[in-house]
Formats: C-alpha cells, structure tokens, sequence
C-alpha cells in the first residue's frame, strides 16, 4: 500500500482496436483505468486518447498529426510485431516509447507461407474452380489435367528477411525437399557468408518469400525492375507487408504476362488498401 499522505498514480490505458486481437491479454500489476472500443476510426483517435498515457493499438495508426495533439502520451504499446502504423520519429521527438510484440507467430506465418506456396505450385484454387463447376464429373479419365502442377521438392526458395520468421521457413522448406537461398540485404555493399546478393535471389529463384519489415529502406523492395528481374514463371509470396510490394508495377507485370504462358503469380497476406482488386 501507498506510504501514508502519498497518493496511488493511476495511469490511463486505451486500447483503441480490441476486436484486432483474438488473445487474452494480461492488464498491469500496476494502478491503472482501463478503458478498451473494439475498433475506431481515424476520426476518432485523438478524442479517445487525448487524457490517455498509454495507448494500446493493432490497426490503428499513430501519426504526427494525432501524436501533437495528445502530450499526455508516454507509452504505445503495439499487440503485434509491425510497427509501420506509427510515426517512429515523432515519438522520438516526443519521448514517447513504443514496444511491439517480439517473435510473434514463428509457427503460425511460415505454415502459412507454405501453404501458399503449395497453393499456388499445385494451381489449387483453378482445380478447385473446375471441380465446383462439374469438370471432374465430366471427364472421361477420372483424372484433370487443365492445369500446371509443381512439386516444391528441388525448387529453389529465395528467402528476404531473415529474422525468425524467415529462419521458420527455412526450415520448413528444407523438410519440403527444397534448396534454400537467403537474400542478402538490398543494394548491400558486399554479400555475406551463406547469402546470395539480392538481384541474384530474383533471377534465379522459383520462389522468393518476404518476411521484412515495413520501413523506408524497404518500401516498394519489389518493383517494376524487381519484377522485370524474376523468372516469368515466379511466384511471390508476400506475408509481411503489403507495401513491400508496389502493387502498381505487380498489376502491370501480371496484365502483360504472355497469353497462355506462366506468368507472375502472388498471393499477399495484406489486402490492398487503395481499391486495387490485386
């Protein structure tokens, strides 16, 4: 208990985006006001933070014309691993800290970049497609053949960013039969032991993975070059961010593919944000 004529500091927690996060989650040992919306809406952040000390967000993005208008904010608390939703350097300025959450489903995004992966190798969702309208019904050999079918066993797997989600693949494609090359970082002086540059991980790759955070350095770290670069008969399997990838040059290199030939596919974890139906 608190020494006598000393008060208890009660600080302020808001959880803007509750519903973002399907987990339970501890509240402090310490003297704290709770206070939790199961989502909100830019327009909203300021009012709900503005005698808030500590924020907790998912979704929600902390940028400098929020942060200047709430100088009671010390802390940000971030329930997942990305922090691209909040302005770094005006927290800073600030002195606000901001935490993440750190190896945060190491089982969960590599099973699912494999699960993409064979998804697309195995032209899944197209046969899928032809069995809903009756293609298999209708064959005279109990068998389909309408589309391209590949093993991942003996493909090359490029992997960029190699944290502990890309170490998790890793191994993951290792069990697969695959051969495994790990990126060397972007416009990187010189190449480390057991890394490939950069540019030869594209062309030379069946498949190239990203598992890199979202930052200046790697915004857009796969382009229209990048693209260009790649073999015509590359998948790209983003489960990071989706900025990682331009989705502008993406839709040009997936409508100028050749007409009856392989072609990029991609499948991305993060929905495009700006009405791009990619």
């Amino acid at each position: 208990p608190p020494a006598a004529g000393r008060s208890t500091v009660m600080l302020r927690l808001v959880f803007l985006d509750r519903d973002a996060l399907v987990a339970d989650v501890r509240r402090p040992g310490f003297a704290h006001e709770w206070r939790e919306y199961a989502l909100t809406a830019p327009e909203e952040t300021v009012a709900r933070l503005l005698d808030a000390e500590i924020a907790i967000v998912n979704k929600v993005s902390l940028r400098e014309a929020e942060l200047a208008q709430l100088p009671r904010l010390k802390f940000i608390a971030v329930a997942a691993t990305g922090v691209d939703i909040i302005d770094l350097e005006s927290c800073k300025r600030r002195g606000i800290k901001v935490s993440h959450v750190r190896d945060y489903a190491t089982h969960a995004v590599p099973e699912h970049a494999l699960m993409l992966m064979l998804a697309l190798s195995r032209n899944l969702i197209s046969y899928r497609t032809d069995v809903l309208r009756g293609a298999w019904q209708e064959s005279k050999q109990f068998c389909l053949f309408g589309h391209t079918i590949r093993d991942l066993h003996e493909r090359t797997l490029g992997i960029i960013g190699y944290g502990a989600l890309g170490r998790a693949v890793e191994g993951l494609a290792r069990a697969f039969g695959m051969r495994v090359l790990v990126s060397e970082h972007k416009h990187a002086h010189e190449v480390r032991a057991g890394r490939v540059s950069f540019e030869n991980i594209l062309s030379t790759c069946d498949i190239i993975t990203l598992h890199c955070p979202l930052t200046v350095e790697t915004r857009h770290i796969i382009g229209a070059a990048e693209l260009e670069r790649m073999r015509p008969d590359a998948l790209l399997i983003n489960t990071a961010r989706g900025g990682l990838v331009d989705e502008a040059a993406l839709a040009r290199a997936l409508l100028n593919k050749k007409i009856g030939g392989a072609g990029f596919d991609v499948l991305s974890e993060e929905p495009p944000r700006d009405g791009n139906p990619l």
